[in-house]
């Protein structure tokens, strides 16, 4: 296991990984790290063990013989595959952003235990906000989002589908713990230092809120950042923090990820979720 630590890019050879590996260097440049290109191979289980019980005993060796040669053959097709994908990223970034350090890490299994190898390592990690499994969905939010947010307690980028260099980020503040540790967050990483900032809180116009959201906005200015603070009227925060960011040319948005449980959602639903489907910038997962 590595022990350098890294910007963990995961990549699936979507419509989104250009963006992924953008996003990913980008990152990396502001914290002067390298890389980590992550793809995760989720090869099939064989039909062997499936069958092995129920052909005749004739035919039984001559057929699980032939189901072992295309086991090794779709083996063999999907680790080509993942060869190429990680060798065009890298060629991309190097062609991108020049002699920024990459790592590359292949593994068999699931997205999440892969990236939980690498949790000493991980700096970040970057995901594409639609996967393979979901390029055709309406609702563009590939279905490991929430389980890799959920389990991390770093950053989590999700990404547009082109990349543009932010520039302004904004802050979506409510004044809870989840929101309160985001703006902590922030205030202790260089990622964001530098940027036009905001941060913004829609209704709860009460002198709890108000002093939440001043308290936040001290605290990032105590850090060195330049920010605006805003407390803002609107029917639907999602739709008040999205008319913001739309009004303001606003390059990337930061949330506190799922404040509440996902037995909690079936009732409440998800901002984060809301937020992530609804706008076409990246979005920063901090819980």
């Amino acid at each position: 296991m590595t022990t350098s630590q890294h910007i963990l890019a995961c990549i699936d050879g979507s419509a989104v990984t250009a963006s992924v590996c953008d996003y990913a260097a980008w990152y990396a440049n502001r914290v002067n790290l390298p890389v980590g290109l992550l793809h995760v191979s989720d090869v099939p289980a064989s039909f062997r063990r499936d069958l092995s019980g129920a052909i005749g005993i004739n035919s039984r060796e001559f057929l699980l013989e032939e189901l072992a040669q295309l086991d090794e053959q779709r083996a063999k097709v999907v680790n080509s595959y993942s060869n190429a994908l990680v060798q065009d990223a890298k060629s991309h970034i190097r062609n991108k952003f020049g002699d920024l350090e990459v790592l590359i890490y292949q593994r068999r299994g699931k997205l999440l235990p892969a990236i939980e190898h690498f949790a000493t390592a991980n700096r970040a990690i970057v995901m594409g906000r639609r996967g393979e499994d979901h390029k055709y969905s309406r609702i563009n939010i590939g279905s490991q989002i929430e389980t890799v947010a959920r389990a991390s307690d770093i950053p989590v980028v999700i990404c547009s589908e082109t990349f543009k260099e932010p520039r302004s980020y904004m802050i979506a503040f409510d004044g809870s713990k989840t929101a309160i540790k985001a703006v902590q967050m922030v205030a202790k990483s260089p990622m964001l230092k530098g940027l036009d900032s905001h941060v913004v809180m829609i209704g709860n116009h009460n002198d709890a809120a108000k002093q939440s959201l001043s308290a936040a906005a001290a605290q990032l200015q105590e850090a060195g950042f330049s920010v605006k603070a805003h407390h803002l009227s609107a029917s639907d925060a999602v739709d008040g923090l999205l008319k913001f960011q739309l009004d303001n040319d606003i390059d990337m948005m930061v949330v506190g990820a799922y404040g509440h449980s996902k037995l909690q959602q079936l009732f409440l639903g998800s901002t984060t979720t809301e937020i992530i489907a609804s706008t076409l910038s990246p979005v920063v997962l901090l819980r």
